[in-house]
């Protein structure tokens, strides 16, 4: 049994001609009336949209840390007094707990208690009297150098 295909035949493929011939100006219609969308704007916009988000993420995070918001689960009774990193991603922290004070070695795999002291009286923030006697030290040295 031999089947033939309609597209094989002449009259066939007419028909189809006429079809595709046909419908070319109503596609051509649609085409000019359907209006044309800008990919660029688009993208444009959500890139802006992006860019707003992103700042409001980070002004929201700088007001919070400028205004002292404290992290979820603060609490009086512990309190960090001082803190000084020793490594890359080592650190030595002195924390109040009641009336003493707990030295602690953090890193990244373990806190260690290093020794528990009685509670004192925290030093100033920042004092410039190390870093000022290592320079006049420094300067001291060099003086003496040129002066040999």
């Amino acid at each position: 049994m031999k089947f033939a295909f309609a597209a094989n035949q002449p009259q066939a493929r007419r028909a189809w001609l006429g079809l595709a011939l046909v419908s070319l100006p109503a596609t051509a219609a649609a085409a000019d009336a359907a209006p044309a969308v800008s990919n660029a704007g688009s993208l444009l916009q959500v890139f802006i949209g992006l860019v707003a988000v992103l700042l409001l993420i980070f002004a929201t995070a700088w007001a919070a840390k400028r205004l002292g918001v404290a992290r979820g689960g603060s609490s009086n009774l512990l309190q960090v007094i001082s803190s000084a990193s020793v490594g890359a991603r080592e650190r030595v922290v002195v924390v109040e707990i009641g009336d003493n004070w707990l030295v602690v070695g953090v890193t990244p795999g373990s806190v260690n208690a290093l020794m528990t002291l009685p509670k004192g009286e925290a030093l100033p923030a920042a004092t410039a009297a190390p870093h000022a006697s290592f320079a006049a030290n420094l300067k001291q040295l060099i003086e003496a150098r040129r002066a040999k």
